[in-house]
């Protein structure tokens, strides 16, 4: 018997899921969730669940995608299996960049979720086993092509003039004047934002290096990884990261 973990902010879906799968035997919901931001505190305080049953647009600012890496930070192997009807881009590149690298399932949410179908990818999450559906898989590798081809593609509109100037050497006093800002603090924000988008935040501490490899991003519009050492990595065309041999 499966003991899972329900995170659904659609109650009468919620509460039909919940029949539906206790009917089979082999699942115990034991609790209801319908915010992602409940998630690792449910996990944290009360007895941990087999698996986590997640849609991945939430009622709170949280998504499932979300939720499911801050699980992940406390409880590695803590098997997950996604549903969704969304198709935006930015969920798939969420999915994409979660660092979920087992132990889940992720797949379209048709008109209704059967039971058939999702009790084998929780015994499967569980002993490990990973599994995209292809469809999905299909429209995470459509965004990652699109992102790579220009990394100017993962940030926003004014996020990509800054960028922009970062490229052309101005501080951020400059780039404030530029764009009609009185507080050079806005584009102390902004340029977060673009080191978050390109995966700067967690290899480099240091802001000056942070802006400085901001800048060879924009200049040379590949999107580039740093290792702990400084070494550099591009992904190639099999969605594997490579040394960049700039």
């Amino acid at each position: 018997m499966l003991n899972i973990l329900l995170v659904e902010d659609n109650l009468r879906l919620q509460s039909a899921l919940k029949a539906g799968l206790e009917a089979t035997g082999e699942v115990s919901v034991i609790a209801m969730l319908t915010q992602g931001g409940a998630v690792l505190d449910f996990c944290l305080v009360q007895d941990r669940p087999d698996a986590v049953l997640m849609d991945v647009a939430l009622e709170d600012a949280v998504n499932g995608i979300d939720a499911a890496v801050m699980l992940r930070r406390e409880f590695p192997r803590l098997p997950i299996v996604f549903y969704s009807i969304q198709d935006d881009d930015a969920y798939y590149r969420a999915f994409r960049q979660s660092g979920i690298l087992s132990h889940y399932a992720y797949v379209k949410k048709s008109n209704f979720l059967l039971p058939e179908m999702i009790v084998p990818l929780l015994r499967d999450a569980a002993a490990g086993r990973s599994f995209v559906d292809p469809d999905i898989e299909a429209r995470v590798q459509e965004v990652r092509q699109h992102d790579e081809q220009d990394p100017m593609n993962l940030l926003e509109p004014n996020e990509q003039i800054v960028a922009n100037l970062l490229m052309r050497g101005f501080t951020n006093e400059q780039i404030a004047a530029q764009m009609g800002f009185r507080d050079k603090r806005t584009i102390s924000r902004t340029n977060g934002e673009i080191y978050a988008a390109w995966g700067l935040v967690e290899s480099a501490t240091d802001e000056k290096i942070a802006r400085t490899r901001a800048a060879i991003i924009a200049l040379t519009r590949r999107l580039i990884r740093w290792d702990e050492d400084g070494i550099a990595y591009v992904m190639n065309a099999r969605g594997d990261w490579e040394l960049w041999n700039a």
